[in-house]
Formats: C-alpha cells, sequence, structure tokens
C-alpha cells in the first residue's frame, strides 16, 4: 500500500513518525510544501490551491490513500477535496474530543495557528464535545517557524513561549491540545510551563488508527524505538518531497533525519 502524507513543511513528519510505529510495512511519499509554508497565516483560498497542487501531485505518484497531516489545510480543504478525489483522503483535526473526555474537570488548553482557530470547522468540533465550555484557545503563530528553522532551543523559542504562555494560568489546565503538527516538537519545553499532570494531546495516533481502520490494514501495538543513524534506512520506506522536487541532496535528508530523530525522543514526552 503506498500512501502519502503532506503538509505546509516538516510538521506532517511527526504523523509519518507515528506511521512508522503503528504500520511499519506500508510504503510512503512524504510531500512538504516548503515553499508556502506557513500555512496558518494564509487566505484560505490560497492554502486551497496550494493543497489541490499537491494532491494532484501525490496521485500521480500512485498514491493508494491521501493524509492531510496540517490541521490548517484540513480545516480549509478536506470537504472539498473528498468531493473532488475518489480515493480515502484522510484529514487531521485538533484532538479536542479526547482532551475534553479523558481528562479531570479543569481546563483544556487549545494551540493552533491562527486560520486553524477560525475555521469554522474546529468551531462546530469544540461546540460538540465542550458541553462544560471548558475549552480555550491560544495561537501560536510563530511557533511553525522556529521548528522549520530546526530552533528547538534558542533563547527567542523560550522568550516567546513565555510571552504567549503568560496569557494564561498553566496550573488551571488537565490537558494542553497540540492542535498543530509543527508543534510535536517541542514537548519538552512544554513541560517546563505545564505541570506534570496536564496531559499533552496531539492527533497522531488516532489519524493513524482510523487510516489503518480506512485501509484494513493490521495496526502495530507493541512499539519499538524509531531512530535513524543513516540516510539510506531513511529511504527505505519513503520517497520525501519538497513542493514537487524530489529529495535527494544529502543536507535536506539529513535535516529530515534529525527531525525524526527529535520526534522519537519527543513522543515519550506525554
Amino acid at each position: 500500500m503506498r500512501i502519502g502524507i503532506f503538509d505546509s513543511g516538516i510538521g506532517g513528519l511527526s504523523v509519518l513518525h507515528e506511521a512508522y510505529h503503528r504500520l511499519p510495512d506500508q510504503e510512503y511519499i512524504f510531500y512538504a510544501d516548503t515553499d508556502h509554508v506557513p500555512y496558518g497565516e494564509r487566505d484560505p483560498k490560497e492554502i486551497l490551491g496550494y493543497v489541490r497542487e499537491t494532491a494532484q501531485f501525490l496521485m500521480e505518484q500512485g498514491v493508494d490513500a491521501l493524509v492531510i497531516a496540517c490541521n490548517t489545510a484540513t480545516s480549509v480543504a478536506v470537504r472539498i477535496l473528498r468531493q473532488e478525489l475518489s480515493l480515502p483522503i484522510i484529514g487531521m483535526e485538533p484532538a479536542v474530543k479526547p482532551a475534553v473526555e479523558h481528562t479531570d474537570q479543569r481546563r483544556v488548553l487549545v494551540m493552533a495557528t491562527p486560520v486553524t482557530l477560525r475555521e469554522a470547522k474546529l468551531k462546530s468540533l469544540i461546540a460538540r464535545v465542550d458541553g462544560q465550555h471548558r475549552v480555550d484557545l491560544l495561537p501560536m503563530p510563530e511557533l511553525v517557524r522556529f521548528a522549520e528553522a530546526e530552533q528547538f532551543d534558542t533563547p527567542e523559542l523560550k522568550e516567546y513561549l513565555t510571552k504567549q504562555f503568560s496569557t494564561i494560568r498553566p496550573e488551571e489546565y488537565s490537558a494542553l491540545v497540540l492542535g498543530c503538527t509543527h508543534f510535536n516538537y517541542f514537548k519538552d519545553l512544554y513541560r517546563r510551563f505545564f505541570p506534570e499532570d496536564t496531559a499533552l494531546v496531539d492527533g497522531n495516533d488516532g489519524t493513524v488508527r482510523y487510516l489503518a481502520h480506512l485501509l484494513s490494514l493490521d495496526i502495530r501495538d507493541e512499539l519499538g524505538e524509531v531512530h535513524f543513524e543513516t540516510t539510506d534506512q531513511l529511504l527505505e520506506h519513503t520517497a520525501y518531497y519538497t513542493s514537487g522536487k524530489s529529495v535527494t541532496d544529502q543536507e535536506t535528508l539529513e535535516h529530515f533525519l534529525r527531525l525524526h530523530n527529535r520526534l522519537e525522543e519527543m513522543r515519550k514526552i506525554r
């Protein structure tokens, strides 16, 4: 089975990395639209155009299913794409439902890009699952850029997070929902602001499980470590593209290798 996974940038690697754990025997194509990242501050019509172009490209590569590994692109385009294309399309949405249902009665904080927070899809989701009005929203427009630049422990990043989190009281929250796939790279830093009993919730596991269900694939529950030593290992089951260009240069492949290994470490933080 050939599965296409795409995002505005490197955030979608977190979904691909989860798929390596849960569905290790499949063939993957990963597409990062790095020419147009970040989507989270763009006009929805512009985003729809980029998503259509990417979906068409991946269909030409013979994928059997598409995963839109981007909350912003999903909120703007998934409904339209499903009407236009005949193959299975899996989108992502902030994991508000499990955060509300499986944590204590303190509040739930959803971090996402400005576009995701504005779109009707998220508002409708919150209206359905948040009967007690426990959910708060926090835009994180710059966090995507820090991830794209591999800035995971810089003074500028820490200053930005300190500023954003100064507007809330972290101890009030039972869950922090990571409403953008780029946000998974910073779990160790969130732990510096939020108590240990605040759950860090993302949609990656649910997305991969739904993908497996839709394609009738056996999902693996015995999870070992997924760590890459060489770029040759990286390419064993996945072809990488950036905005329509095949990734073959060593510098970019090593960049992706470091990101995967970073995600493996962050995956251990709950």
